[in-house]
């Protein structure tokens, strides 16, 4: 058995802590809403009296968090799909799930449902402490196998906290305690760009105790694509970059769990996830003979490669690059009345928000949340390159 007893500030609950914070949760009043919301036909204390059965983090993801994950896919969705679900080698063992982040708690939810319908095991998900707002928020996401990253810190605590995560990820991973969701990013893609932050790479290989090549061949990395036909909070994405072109951004209280309602809420139209092929011996190979910077850049670009080839483009995305660019090039993609639902949502959408910001510049931002996936497929395609390839460092 693996000790993790150094990581009990960051690590997940045990199945007995996960019990008692349940329990704790269970006798919160909210309960009863959340139940009501959740179970409409059951009756009102049916959530409290399931989180007082469970009898550890198995049966709180199984027989709690699967069923929420499945009401929000059948109220909140058209159709879901996925694929690449062979790509996980489970003669191999643990992987590291390296995926684009566009909903703060449903890519990882919904990652792990496709993982349990496939009989495959559940992942622990890195999340940012930002989310921990209160006691009731850390009891119930340290019960569903999440990782505390610590952010907001100086960059001396930075350093000795990312030692830390990066020792954790891979001792669960080596010594097959646990696979692990992790974003290609800090926060959310806002933008519509999924690309990989460097340092986040330069962060897993610090516990490394081999050669470049070894470290990241042990992690066994998997690139992960989960794609939105309607943009999880897009509204408040495009508020968010248009405040950020003139000042710096600074979230109100409560502003993250607003979020996270939101995109539990919100119609997203189709939904699909792809489990990309994990990156190969050779890749690593090759990246393992540049120097210092290119090695992560090479590294980078095939997760982002494999992220961008798995991401499914809907037509909303399609038509949001025509309006854009002024042009019909995707125009069989859509009809004339799915330009008109369009519009009119992302009319309404900008309603929403404060009348004083810009409203072009904030529409101008909004389309092209929906039109740069679009770009990347075509940078893929045309040039097999990807936007911020060799720019970031």
């Amino acid at each position: 058995m693996v000790d993790l007893s150094e990581f009990e500030s960051i690590s997940p609950y045990t199945d007995e802590e996960a019990v008692e914070a349940l329990g704790k949760v269970a006798d919160n009043p909210v309960i009863t809403e959340v139940s009501q919301y959740f179970f409409p036909d059951e009756s009102p204390d049916f959530l409290k009296k399931l989180l007082k059965s469970v009898k550890g983090i198995d049966d709180f993801q199984i027989m709690v968090m699967s069923r929420v994950v499945e009401w929000v896919l059948d109220h909140t969705a058209h159709i879901f799909s996925y694929d690449g679900v062979s790509n996980i080698d489970r003669n191999r063992g643990k992987f590291l799930a390296l995926s684009n982040h566009r909903d703060i708690i449903l890519d990882p939810a919904i990652t792990q449902l496709v993982l349990y319908r496939n009989g495959i095991p559940m992942t622990e998900i890195a999340v940012g402490d930002n989310l921990i707002t209160n006691k009731f928020i850390e009891y119930l996401i340290r019960s569903n196998r999440m990782i505390k990253v610590v952010r907001g810190i100086s960059a001396r605590e930075l350093y000795l906290s990312s030692q830390m995560l990066s020792k954790y990820i891979r001792l669960n991973i080596t010594e097959q305690k646990s696979s692990i969701w992790l974003a290609q990013r800090q926060g959310r893609t806002k933008d519509g760009f999924d690309i990989t932050e460097q340092g986040l790479l330069k962060m897993l290989d610090m516990s490394g105790t081999s050669d470049f090549r070894k470290n990241f061949e042990e992690l066994n990395i998997i690139p992960m694509s989960i794609s939105y036909e309607i943009e999880p909070c897009d509204v408040l994405k495009a508020r968010e970059l248009l405040i950020s072109r003139t000042q710096k951004y600074v979230k109100a209280p409560g502003e993250d769990l607003n979020s996270i309602l939101t995109g539990i809420k919100q119609q997203k139209g189709n939904i699909h996830l792809n489990i990309g092929k994990p990156l190969t011996s050779e890749e690593i190979a090759v990246a393992s003979l540049c120097d210092k910077n290119d090695r992560y850049q090479l590294i980078r670009h095939a997760v982002d490669l494999r992220v961008i080839e798995g991401y499914r483009l809907w037509k909303t995305n399609y038509l949001a690059y025509d309006i854009v660019n002024k042009t019909t090039k995707y125009s069989d993609k859509y009809t004339v009345s799915d330009i008109d639902w369009f519009t009119d949502y992302m009319e309404h959408q900008l309603d929403t928000v404060e009348k004083e910001l810009d409203r072009n510049d904030l529409k101008d931002i909004f389309l092209h949340i929906y039109a740069n996936p679009v770009v990347s497929k075509e940078m893929l395609r045309e040039k097999n390159t990807l936007p911020g390839w060799k720019t970031q460092h």
